[in-house]
């Protein structure tokens, strides 16, 4: 998989490609062609990731239609690097959080993520407190790209818990950290994200490549 070329893509707009590398993807993993595992995220969607390069990655993002893990850290969140998503199917809700320092009546604290390549997660409170209003909400829906630059917090929604599935590129920016908010008074803690074997993996792809492979309503470039 060609990061640029995905990358280039994106920036085009042009998701029948996108769909076709995602499918091949998942095609390989079925087949066991790829050795890679799904890893359960604690945000509370299933990860597959396909690519890891240097700053840059690619995974595909599986949300409902199957035993899904709880989340286990706040909602709203943001990434230490530049996202970009294409929905593979189903639709996907985004609303942007207006987040800002207040330490005379903050709503939040905001906690450093921590991430360990064995899959444990430590989430630190720092001494930012900030105030967190809700602000635009965008459903993107199967074709359809968005982005989110490092830095900008979020949360995302699956409308009605429906199935849904995206390719999402990511370029990690030096000196970033992913954050999230948590209560005030929390303290830190430390998560383990769960690898699925290899069967629960297939069963994973395989779900997710025929969803792809449905026809639905919106057209793709």
């Amino acid at each position: 998989m060609d990061y640029r070329a995905l990358e280039r893509a994106a920036r085009r707009e042009a998701a029948a490609e996108l769909l076709r590398h995602a499918a091949t993807e998942m095609e390989q993993i079925v087949s066991g062609h790829r050795a890679l595992r799904a890893v359960r995220h604690p945000l509370g969607f299933i990860c597959l990731p396909v690519l890891r390069d240097g700053p840059r990655g690619v995974c595909v993002h599986v949300f409902g239609g199957m035993p899904q893990p709880e989340p286990t850290v706040p909602q709203v969140h943001s990434h230490s690097w530049d996202l970009t998503s294409t929905v593979l199917y189903g639709r996907l809700g985004n609303r942007r959080m207006r987040v800002h320092d207040e330490p005379a009546q903050p709503t939040h604290r905001v906690f450093e993520v921590h991430s360990d390549p064995s899959g444990i997660d430590d989430l630190r409170p720092t001494e930012r407190l900030v105030r967190c209003l809700p602000g635009a909400e965008q459903t993107t829906a199967r074709g359809q790209t968005y982005s989110l630059p490092a830095g900008e917090f979020h949360t995302s929604v699956v409308p009605g818990g429906r199935p849904a599935a995206t390719l999402v590129l990511g370029r990690t920016l030096p000196g970033r950290a992913d954050l999230s908010l948590g209560p005030l008074s929390a303290q830190g803690h430390r998560m383990v994200r769960r690898t699925c074997d290899a069967a629960q993996t297939a069963r994973i792809a395989q779900a997710a490549l025929r969803r792809i492979h449905e026809p639905e309503q919106e057209s793709l470039s």
